[in-house]
């Protein structure tokens, strides 16, 4: 298949080769790269994420019996189950059968389909593929089955599935920007309501995800045992979680928790705080501070959180010393994957280069650069 084509022009193409007939449907779901936020909506905080222009696109037909199978481009394989027979598997399609499960869970009647499925995220980036993988399912068993589509319900499914059927212990930051997602804006999404507020993004200002090309190892272990500090921490205080404790009732009680716990607390406490102060700025155009924020969020990610790595550390360095950059930091869980740039629209070229050469003569890594803008959430493509 010609490399030329989009992955949208991939996934219809791909349906039309194995099923002889163009799609029925094709939804389009976004990656997202969260801008300042991290680790806190498990803790019913706040984040930043926008979601991005690349994603996955499954393209799809109904079925007459409740089978669901679907071909993914990236890994070239099958992934099938019956809506009869739920029951768990591995790799990519888990995420597919646990957004039925979920559905099911909620009293939907669901119909089979078959489809294929592309994406133009780069693998292990930390961009939240597994994300757009459920919102997409969500999104095709509503369009076979006759469900209304509701972006934060559909979003929630998505969390349980990962949850309950896949088994990471995540937040619902991922899901929910997927869903809701809107064009020229970053989202302000407050975890404990998930009210979103868009905050648009300045044109002056350009978004870059910086990938360090080094790829997460023992995340979902890590990422539960930060989760289960939080619950300690917040245990200890007498709160629900860490979104009700403030920093001089943590900085005043420390001696109630281990020093590890501690940090972790004083991490969430400081981001959520980071967070509100960079969603204003951005609004006003402040574009100084929110790089900033961004970059001690860094720091308190590296060192109260320990969720950083090496490469992520001399990538985010690399970048600050880049012409044209705000701020920078890692995003995502962390222990690998990417950073996120904040850069002057007008020296994106220059950032890049700068940015990249400055990480090889670092680490001996080729990492790479891809630009990013603000779309929106999981939908129909037309």
């Amino acid at each position: 298949m010609p490399e030329a084509l989009s992955a949208q022009d991939r996934a219809v193409v791909g349906f039309e080769a194995r099923f002889g007939e163009t799609p029925a449907a094709v939804v389009r779901s976004p990656g997202r790269v969260n801008l300042i936020g991290e680790h806190t909506d498990y803790s019913d905080g706040f984040v930043l994420p926008i979601a991005i222009n690349r994603g996955l696109w499954l393209a799809l037909r109904p079925r007459d019996d409740r089978l669901v199978r679907i071909w993914a481009e990236l890994t070239d394989e099958w992934a099938e189950f019956s809506l009869d027979r739920l029951e768990s598997h591995s790799g990519w399609g888990a995420y597919v059968e646990g957004v039925a499960f979920a559905l099911v869970e909620d009293g939907k009647v669901l119909g089979g389909f078959e489809g294929v499925l592309t994406s133009d995220l780069p693998a292990g980036a930390g961009l939240s593929s597994s994300a757009a993988l459920e919102l997409a399912s969500a999104r095709a068993f509503s369009t076979v089955s006759g469900v209304a589509w509701d972006p934060v319900p559909m979003a929630l499914v998505g969390q349980r599935a990962e949850n309950d059927w896949v088994g990471m212990n995540c937040g619902i930051m991922d899901q929910l920007i997927c869903a809701v997602g809107e064009p020229g804006h970053a989202m302000l999404i407050d975890c404990r309501s998930l009210e979103a507020t868009p905050t648009p993004i300045p044109p002056e200002a350009a978004v870059v995800v910086l990938d360090t090309m080094t790829r997460r190892e023992l995340v979902d272990s890590a990422y539960n045992e930060r989760r289960s500090a939080c619950e300690v921490a917040a245990t200890a205080f007498g709160v629900e979680v860490l979104r009700d404790l403030d920093m001089e009732t943590l900085t005043a009680g420390a001696d109630r928790l281990d020093p590890v716990v501690y940090r972790r607390a004083r991490h969430v406490l400081n981001e959520n705080a980071a967070t509100l102060g960079a969603a204003a700025a951005l609004g006003s155009g402040d574009l100084e501070l929110v790089g900033t924020l961004m970059n001690a969020s860094h720091e308190s990610l590296a060192f109260d959180y320990e969720v950083s790595t090496p490469a992520l550390d001399a990538m985010a360095a690399a970048a600050r010393r880049a012409p044209g950059c705000f701020g920078a930091r890692m995003t995502g869980a962390g222990f690998g994957g990417s950073v996120v740039a904040l850069v002057a629209a007008d020296q994106v070229d220059a950032f890049t280069v700068a940015a990249l050469d400055d990480y090889r003569a670092a680490t001996g890594i080729d990492g790479a650069a891809m630009p990013v803008t603000a779309s929106a959430g999981t939908s129909l493509v037309p």
